[in-house]
């Protein structure tokens, strides 16, 4: 019986000792650079002045809870892990083309998509790339959500100078350690949102070519344009959460308007901003990774056409699908069902595949629906 007592102290004291490690394992992970750095000092102070930051983080301009109310972050976490969802990544390889950037003409006017939320722009001779992720994982834990077969056809080494880098938020799949340390010496101008700027400097980025911008703010180059707007989401890497600003773009020329969502919740600012810069010869728009979980983060595809025409938009182009499964949704169903909304209210949709040149300047561009091609 004396045997007992000694055999459980010893099991909790292995016990412990497991957890501790855990702990301080952890802990070491969360020292990892991927993880950025939160703002402070000046940036902080700046922060702080924003009529968006309360009660020591930024909010939305409406109530916007991460889970809709009746979800809990235990049930998504079974639901997602334990439970069934058919179809979530395709079984064959998403189709790509390879478009030489390097080489390009200068005075074309285009833009390439790569996936997710990724895409490069050239208009009227300047470079634009928005929210690179080229690692093939959209997490900080290497391998845990990786890229579709066929998604990942460009890396760094195939971009020319960027003239301007936009970033929308934060988050993983939208910010990438790996492919921005790795573009740090091709990127002439960063425009972030408030406090994002921290990252890139603790990633050896010069504070010169950094722009932090809050909503309803304009940056003018020479005729260029880049209106900083609202967007209904959130930001966090590591534990923080809403330390950094979240946006959408409004980009400008004398010849064209495009708009570049970002992540967002439908809301009136789609209405607002059409009201203010509309109408758009182009808008981009998040439509895929929804779920009516978290359905004040994420446009539904109806709500996608319904933000284009208030966005007073001539062509739609969804993004935010068909390359990182991060939703229990069939990894196709974003494209299917956005096509047949467009086509009922007549909204032009394009739908390049990977590496595909969309011509800025053709409104007669076609694009065939190609993941009905894709098991």
């Amino acid at each position: 019986m004396k045997r007992f007592p000694t055999l459980l102290k010893r099991i909790m004291i292995i016990f412990s000792g497991i957890i501790l490690l855990l702990v301080l394992g952890v802990i070491m992970f969360l020292q990892h650079p991927t993880f950025g750095k939160a703002p402070s000092g000046e940036r902080l102070a700046r922060i702080q002045q924003s009529p968006q930051f309360k009660n020591g983080k930024f909010e939305n301009f409406s109530h916007t809870p991460t889970l809709t109310e009746g979800f809990t972050m235990t049930g998504i976490i079974y639901n997602q892990f334990f439970k069934s969802h058919p179809n979530t990544e395709p079984k064959d390889i998403i189709p790509s083309i390879k478009t030489d950037l390097h080489n390009l003409d200068l005075q074309e006017n285009i833009l390439v998509w790569f996936g997710h939320s990724s895409y490069f722009m050239q208009m009227e001779g300047k470079r634009f790339l928005v929210d690179p992720v080229l690692s093939g994982n959209a997490s900080p834990v290497p391998g845990s959500i990786k890229a579709f077969k066929g998604t990942d056809q460009y890396n760094v080494t195939d971009f020319p100078e960027i003239d301007y880098l936009l970033i929308s938020h934060d988050h993983y799949d939208h910010l990438d350690y790996t492919s921005i340390v790795a573009l740090r010496n091709k990127v002439k101008t960063v425009v972030c949102g408030l406090g994002v700027g921290s990252h890139f400097e603790y990633w050896g980025y010069s504070p010169n070519v950094i722009i932090e911008n809050d909503w309803d703010e304009t940056l003018d180059f020479d005729g260029l344009k880049i209106h900083t707007a609202k967007a209904r989401h959130f930001s966090g890497r590591a534990l923080s959460r809403n330390n950094t600003l979240w946006l959408s773009y409004v980009l400008e020329t004398p010849k064209r308007k495009i708009y570049v969502g970002g992540d967002s919740g439908y809301d009136s600012h789609l209405a607002e901003i059409g009201k203010i810069h509309g109408p758009f010869d182009l808008v981009i728009l998040d439509n895929g990774q929804y779920n009516v979980a978290w359905k004040e983060i994420h446009f539904k595809p109806e709500e996608v056409v319904k933000a284009a025409i208030e966005l007073q938009a001539k062509r739609l182009m969804p993004v935010h699908s068909a390359k990182f499964s991060l939703a229990m949704h069939p990894w196709d169903e974003p494209l299917k069902e956005v096509y047949k909304f467009s086509n009922q209210h007549n909204i032009p949709l394009l739908t390049p595949i990977i590496g595909e040149k969309v011509r800025l300047d053709d409104d007669t561009q076609i694009f065939k629906p190609w993941w009905n091609e894709v098991n």
